[in-house]
């Protein structure tokens, strides 16, 4: 009985996995449609019908391509540091709560927290064991990016998790039945989506990626598949965290089509901030981490503490 529990659990975490890959496919599609339209032109349409089959072509073009590896290089951290970024992408999406059978766990919100900072190792290591001076400025810009964002991510998250006293991501659907988190508490929910686009690396803070100073930064020296593999890890992070922004302050009930009509508009809005607004020069970016998130996300942190040791208190 226990090994076929473990052989459901493996196979409904497979298929989950497998409808991501499927989710981030027709992403990256959507984003370069969006795209397209904004720029006033019509992105892919030529690879099968209205250019649907694109990003499977796209993925075979990529890993049938030529690796070339740095003659300096340190192979086999070169090597697994991409692989490593795209599982601990997939790990995230193991606390998607089932009620039927999964990892429905109840320190969901403690492992997102614990698995989303492994991802830092990844970028370092991808950047330093190219041995590239290139590679190794992009990878330390955005370790200290992410590292930035994660502070004043895990905050904002922890003043939330204060109202609601659990830190399983269950808890959040049964305290928003009658008014959302985000009606209640917009700033702070403004404050998790910018996070949030500064902890995927995404516009106007993807300055991993800035092809105008760095040459690509971390990923320069990665080709065909490990360049691929670096390109996979994005897409599942922007869905989780559209995912976990549904949960958390817009009332994410999964049993229901509104919660994926809710997903696909907030993953809209990282392709939305993509095609419209400019990159942040990296000074500005920091200072607007530790000058302006930071203390005003302690502030949050401490009113909400505060606030629940004055309703505990009344309780008694």
């Amino acid at each position: 009985m226990y090994f076929l529990d473990l052989l459901l659990i493996f196979l409904t975490s497979l298929i989950l996995i497998v409808c991501v890959m499927v989710g981030m496919a027709f992403l990256t599609l959507l984003e370069r449609k969006v795209l397209g339209y904004i720029q006033i032109r019509k992105g892919p349409n030529k690879v099968g019908y209205i250019g649907l089959i694109q990003p499977f072509s796209d993925v075979i073009k990529l890993f049938s391509k030529e690796q070339t590896t740095p003659y300096m290089s340190n192979f086999n951290l070169y090597y697994a540091s991409p692989i490593l970024n795209l599982f601990l992408a997939f790990f995230l999406w193991l606390l998607m709560p089932f009620i039927t059978v999964n990892f429905s766990f109840n320190f969901s919100l403690l492992y997102f927290l614990s698995v989303s900072s492994l991802g830092v190792y990844t970028v370092m290591l991808a950047g330093w064991s190219s041995n590239s001076n290139y590679s190794l400025l992009g990878s330390l810009r955005s370790v200290a990016q992410t590292i930035s964002y994660e502070v004043s991510l895990a905050l904002i998250l922890i003043s939330f998790l204060f109202l609601v006293l659990s830190i399983s991501i269950l808890d959040f659907m049964k305290f928003q039945d009658y008014v959302w988190f985000l009606f209640l508490f917009t700033p702070l929910c403004f404050m998790w989506i910018v996070s949030s686009l500064a902890e995927t690396n995404r516009t106007p803070f993807d300055f991993a990626e800035g092809e105008s100073e760095l040459v690509s930064g971390f990923n320069v020296e990665y080709s065909s598949g490990g360049f691929a593999l670096i390109f996979m890890a994005e897409y599942p992070s922007i869905l989780f965290m559209s995912m976990l922004s549904v949960m958390i302050f817009a009332s994410g009930s999964f049993l229901s089509l509104l919660f994926f009509i809710k997903l696909g508009l907030i993953s809209f809005l990282w392709i939305w901030a993509r095609g419209t607004l400019p990159r942040f020069r990296y000074d500005k970016l920091m200072y607007l981490s530790w000058k302006s998130y930071l203390p005003i996300s302690l502030n949050y942190l401490f009113f909400f503490f505060g606030l629940s040791c004055v309703l505990f208190t009344f309780s008694i």
